[in-house]
């Protein structure tokens, strides 16, 4: 993608990579990636915005792909990820920026909405919408669900350590966005023994993909990955009004798995969200899965620049 430049950042005592591309002078547009997203995640959503000319990065958090790992992955947190977010922000002149986000990268995107709501002239969350830290139940899950699998230390660890980083990426892929139920494992099952080894890649995800994908974490591993999120989604914050008044749209594919979750579906058509964004609007894709930037870039380009333009206009 020749379009796309790749630079590292100074950051909190960290390089971070980003990806970036389109007019240094537009509106700016930042993706955040979930797991196991990398900035190649957004390379259809990037391509896009720039052509319409804004500028768009897509960094990769602090020790996932090629942006350093922490000295002690082990002990990463939340508010790591938000404070490094806001110094990328200020070490590149950026004062206000658009926010679009999905998986894990919404609980980083939420936070950082709620305590830095003068940097954000709106955002997008895809997958599940905003996500305040107050409202989150981890109550009610299966033990045999990948998320609390992957949050007991040394089980995901074991589990991806049988295959390579190849297939281990594959393996979550071929999981997330083949069914619209949570996967769980059975007592005597981890989470990768879930895919048959012949199950194919979803026929919008290539091989090439997925070797960007596995050549990236192979290079930074698993350990912050597992730490953040799926450790840490019990972190305090020190939030007490997690009301936002900017802009924001909500893309749901109705495929999504983690809809699936105790309460989600509540949470996504009920009143609480509309009191915490009130200036938002839903938008549900009827085949979207977990991955539906990457399944349906069109549709989800055309949200996405949709959004932009009409609020972009009101920051002139």
């Amino acid at each position: 993608m020749e379009e796309i430049e790749h630079k590292y950042i100074e950051v909190n005592g960290l390089k971070l990579h980003i990806a970036e591309t389109g007019n240094g002078h537009s509106p700016v547009v930042v993706f955040l990636h979930g797991f196991p997203g990398i900035w190649y995640s957004w390379r259809h959503q990037m391509i896009a915005v720039a052509k319409a000319g804004y500028r768009a990065i897509a960094p990769d958090y602090r020790g996932y792909g090629l942006s350093d790992q922490p000295p002690q992955p082990e002990k990463t947190t939340f508010l790591d990820l938000i404070n490094d977010l806001l110094a990328l922000l200020d070490a590149l002149s950026i004062s206000k920026a658009f926010l679009v986000a999905k998986d894990f990268g919404i609980f980083v995107l939420s936070r950082f909405v709620v305590l830095h709501a003068d940097k954000v002239s709106g955002f997008i969350t895809i997958g599940v919408p905003f996500f305040s830290p107050l409202t989150l139940n981890l109550q009610g899950l299966s033990e045999g669900s990948h998320l609390a699998r992957w949050r007991e230390p040394g089980r995901a660890e074991a589990d991806f350590g049988r295959f390579d980083t190849k297939t281990v990426v594959k393996n979550i892929y071929i999981l997330f966005s083949g069914t619209e139920s949570v996967p769980t494992a059975e007592e005597n099952q981890e989470i990768m023994d879930l895919v048959q080894p012949s199950t194919p890649l979803p026929p919008w995800f290539t091989e090439e993909d997925l070797a960007i994908y596995a050549a990236l974490y192979e290079k930074s591993g698993f350990r912050t990955a597992l730490q953040v999120p799926y450790r840490s989604l019990d972190e305090e914050v020190n939030i007490t009004n997690p009301k936002v008044d900017v802009p924001a749209l909500f893309i749901v594919g109705e495929k999504e798995c983690f809809l699936k979750f105790p309460g989600m579906e509540d949470y996504t058509n009920g009143r609480l969200l509309k009191s915490l964004v009130p200036n938002s609007e839903m938008v549900f894709l009827p085949q979207g899965t977990h991955f539906v930037q990457e399944q349906l870039p069109e549709e989800v380009n055309q949200l996405v620049l949709s959004f932009l333009a009409k609020y972009s206009n009101k920051l002139q």
